[in-house]
């Protein structure tokens, strides 16, 4: 199926479509939008920036039944960001297309009072939220679960992770039984498949045969002392000079540090971590979605989902310390049909890890050096004939003198 009318979508929703410049459906979108339409469960795994999120909005706004002012649909996210982006595009939808359909996020760190005064007064058609809040309100009996039709686990390898799984189980048991269940992902991975083939009700896989990397992706890398790992950083941001960039780190407690270091050499930066409270959060991410700053400096947390459609760049100032790490930070650029850079600062340690991707993930990463302010190929230095040491020339005439006494002598 090629067009939104092949998916029987209503009009006014393709129309809402068109004002963001949405008129074709995407692989994703074209496989789950009928199967969710159908109340199936399923399981989907795409990758980043392949138009999942729409793809469960989409069929959600043709189920809901506006009339009812009650929770109809609950998504989990495991992030703030994550889940205040698919409120917003709720909402945009919603909007755009002229459907009463009401959305409303619920997130930790928020005064819980006012979330159940909010919920008392909006009766949102669509809750988002992150697991812990949701579990919180339901136990409190301020958020109705008997009539949530569907639940929409987004991100669900990292829903699914460590203390959260009993969190999102006991979600999942305060819901009737005949309510639908999707989960979706761009690196699904055994132990999810295991927790949602348990609680789902014969769940469909669907797996877009794709790379699991887009693949209008370049992959660079630049290698070099661990000491020197933010100077390169700064000169290839220099080199690159992005639109918008995406510096990750693994360690949270270096973030300001970077950040501030970026803003001492005239780079607009902000950064996001997970101890700043949500309005600081909320106010960095938005100095970066509108341009007021240009480069974001994150650890993973801003890696799950975040689409921002001008990121030009990802930098991994520390490489990523897991293969889905690697595939979820690179998603953040090349949204869309759009092209983007991944340039990985790595040092010794990582040179394996590089090679095992590019055979894992069938990508070329090539390697880079920094010449005369500019990015270019390493490979140039082999090309040259390298010059004769000292050494080598002593060999040399030895073995002519050896060879012309030979000669000689026959």
């Amino acid at each position: 199926m090629t067009t939104f009318n092949e998916l029987n979508l209503n009009k006014n929703l393709i129309d809402g479509l068109k004002k963001q410049n949405i008129t074709e459906p995407t692989k994703v979108q074209s496989l789950t939008i009928n199967k969710i339409l159908d109340n199936k469960d399923l399981i989907v795994n795409a990758q980043t920036g392949s138009g999942k999120t729409l793809s469960y909005l989409l069929p959600m706004f043709e189920k809901i039944d506006s009339t009812k002012r009650e929770t109809q649909v609950l998504i989990l996210a495991p992030t703030h960001e994550l889940v205040m982006q698919i409120t917003d595009q709720a909402k945009l939808l919603s909007s755009n297309s002229n459907f009463d359909v009401t959305a409303f996020s619920l997130i930790g760190e928020v005064n819980i009072q006012k979330q159940i005064k909010n919920i008392k007064a909006i009766k949102p058609h669509i809750v988002v939220g992150t697991s812990g809040r949701v579990l919180d309100l339901i136990k409190q009996k301020k958020l109705k679960a008997h009539t949530i039709k569907t639940i929409i686990l987004d991100e669900v390898d990292s829903l699914l992770s460590g203390n959260n799984v009993s969190v999102v189980k006991d979600i999942i048991k305060t819901t009737l039984r005949d309510r639908q269940l999707l989960g979706f992902s761009a690196s699904l991975n055994e132990t999810a498949l295991d927790i949602l083939n348990n609680v789902m009700k014969e769940p469909e896989v669907i797996k877009i045969d794709e790379e699991p990397i887009n693949p209008n992706i370049n992959h660079m890398y630049l290698h070099g002392d661990r000491r020197d790992k933010f100077t390169l950083l700064r000169k290839a941001i220099a080199a690159t000079n992005p639109k918008r960039a995406i510096v990750f780190v693994n360690d949270e407690d270096s973030i300001e540090v970077i950040t501030a270091k970026l803003n001492y050499h005239s780079y607009k930066a902000v950064g996001i971590y997970g101890r700043m409270t949500k309005e600081d959060r909320k106010n960095a991410l938005n100095s970066f979605k509108i341009g007021k700053s240009k480069i974001l400096v994150s650890s993973d947390l801003s890696a799950r989902g975040l689409d921002i459609v001008d990121v030009t760049h990802v930098f991994n100032l520390d490489f990523p310390p897991g293969k889905n790490e690697y595939v979820h930070r690179c998603g953040r650029t090349a949204r869309g049909n759009r092209k983007g850079d991944a340039i990985s600062i790595v040092t010794n340690q990582n040179l394996s890890t590089i090679r095992d991707y590019k055979r894992n993930f069938n990508i070329d990463i090539k390697k880079k050096d920094l010449k005369e302010g500019k990015l270019v190929d390493a490979a140039f230095k082999q090309t040259r004939k390298p010059k004769d040491s000292k050494e080598s020339k002593s060999v040399k005439k030895n073995i002519k003198n050896k060879s012309t006494k030979k000669s000689n002598n026959k």
